[in-house]
């Protein structure tokens, strides 16, 4: 998979995560069939600002719960303000009740 590709199979799963709802970066990369690449989707979330279609990156989250993508946002609390929005709850930084708003693509999407 080149980067671009890979890029844009991540946004695409991304932008069916619903509002009010959360996912990992390794949820993903595991949905995506490369385990391992947790980390290359955070480098897409990092870049998905320009992304079109929007990609609400705020709902994706590392796999503790924790907000640790919220200094991609153009400010410190966006992240946290845009999920609070969604009615998700946030303290220090990490989603409460992170089981019960948890989205797994794996669970909730079939592969094409």
């Amino acid at each position: 998979m080149t980067g671009d590709n890979f890029f844009d199979k991540v946004y695409q799963v991304v932008r069916q995560v619903p509002a009010g709802r959360v996912t990992s970066y390794g949820a993903i990369a595991h949905y995506l069939g490369t385990k391992r690449s947790a980390r290359v989707v955070g480098y897409a979330m990092g870049a998905a600002g320009s992304a079109q279609p929007p990609v609400p990156a705020h709902r994706v989250v590392n796999s503790q719960g924790l907000l640790t993508g919220k200094f991609h946002f153009p400010t410190f609390n966006l992240m946290e303000q845009m999920l609070a929005s969604e009615g998700v709850i946030v303290r220090d930084n990490q989603v409460q009740n992170f089981k019960a708003v948890f989205w797994d693509p794996a669970v909730e999407l079939s592969l094409d």
